[in-house]
């Protein structure tokens, strides 16, 4: 799906910024303005309000995930790093496709173990279907292998980050190969352009 995503870049060519050169996807008037209702630390209420006047970078993952979702997470953490005093205009978002297992609580101690400045968010299948599909993410809870173990199962689920502006307007997005230092010049140049 992510590719069903980045398959619209050759028509965004031109449309970014002026004076700005951007390593990532530029997606700009093509996805939508951060806008959902979450479940998030301590099982309260949280929406793109919470975040107002912040640079967010959103993912779709879940806790339990052995690969991508981890190394998504440190490669966001080593941005944050380089970014340096820019890191504190910046919130890592992290949205759990996978609501059964992924409690507020476990998706905040998992969120917290890799930055602490990062949200897991959470909330009912429905509320976590409607932002996947706002954003044009992919994602699929299979049939547990196990009729005697229905807690064990695999979730797959499309890649990318979701860069956000402090307005809340899509700005870029970013595939799991991008460099933790493509990410953070173009986070670096998106934050001074916003502050500006």
């Amino acid at each position: 799906m992510l590719a069903t995503v980045m398959g619209t870049v050759p028509l965004l060519v031109g449309c970014g910024d002026r004076g700005v050169q951007w390593s990532l996807y530029n997606v700009r008037g093509h996805l939508p303005d951060l806008d959902f209702a979450l479940v998030g630390p301590n099982g309260a209420p949280f929406t793109q309000a919470d975040v107002q006047g912040k640079t967010v970078l959103m993912f779709f993952g879940f806790a339990s995930c052995p690969d991508v979702c981890p190394t998504t997470m440190a490669n966001l953490t080593e941005v944050l790093r380089l970014l340096g005093p820019d890191a504190q205009d910046v919130r890592i978002l992290f949205v759990s496709v996978d609501p059964h297992r992924d409690t507020p609580d476990r998706l905040q101690a998992y969120v917290s173990a890799f930055n602490t400045s990062a949200i897991g968010l959470t909330g009912d299948r429905r509320a976590i279907a409607a932002l996947a599909k706002r954003y044009r993410v992919a994602y699929q809870i299979e049939a547990p292998k196990n009729p005697d173990d229905p807690g064990q199962y695999d979730v797959t689920h499309s890649r990318g980050v979701y860069i956000f502006d402090r307005e809340g307007r899509a700005r870029l997005l970013a595939s799991d190969t991008d460099a933790p230092a493509t990410l953070a010049h173009d986070i670096g140049q998106l934050i001074s352009l916003t502050r500006a």
